[in-house]
């Protein structure tokens, strides 16, 4: 398993927040790596589905997420997966006043011979985690609220 960690503090409320990154259609905002992120399916709360399309090392990869876990302002997971990986993103999220942190981990499991390259692709996937902070941060700070 491959995992990423990052965590971004911006000066906005939680609740706009969370409101803004617990629609995973705005990966498309904030993710660098993010083509299209569409929901086919459900209305935001757990079951929920969407499809993802990303560009990760040079190639096109699609994804389907379902949203597993929602706790309004605190907590936001979806579990991804196609042929060859399985993504379980979880989004926690601390308010300080009108501050929030917010921590996005990302762990990868490769599947079938997949699982070979995992050693070669731990710095893609650590590249991919810093501009995804990057992205979070810029784009969190220019929410209004």
């Amino acid at each position: 398993m491959i995992t990423v960690e990052r965590s971004v503090t911006v000066d906005r409320p939680v609740e706009i927040v969370f409101g803004y990154l617990s629609d995973f259609e705005t990966t498309t905002e904030w993710d660098p790596g993010t083509v299209r992120t569409t929901r086919i399916s459900g209305d935001g709360g757990p079951g929920t589905a969407y499809r993802n399309v990303s560009t990760f090392n040079g190639k096109r990869t699609e994804l389907e997420y379902v949203v597993e876990q929602v706790d309004p302002n605190r907590l936001f997971q979806v579990r991804g997966q196609n042929k060859t990986i399985a993504a379980l993103d979880t989004m926690t999220f601390h308010a300080d006043g009108d501050r929030t942190t917010v921590t996005y981990r990302a762990d990868f499991t490769l599947k079938g011979l997949a699982r070979l390259a995992e050693p070669f692709l731990k710095a893609p996937f650590r590249k991919l985690g810093d501009e995804a902070e990057t992205g979070l941060r810029d784009t969190l700070n220019k929410l209004q609220g």
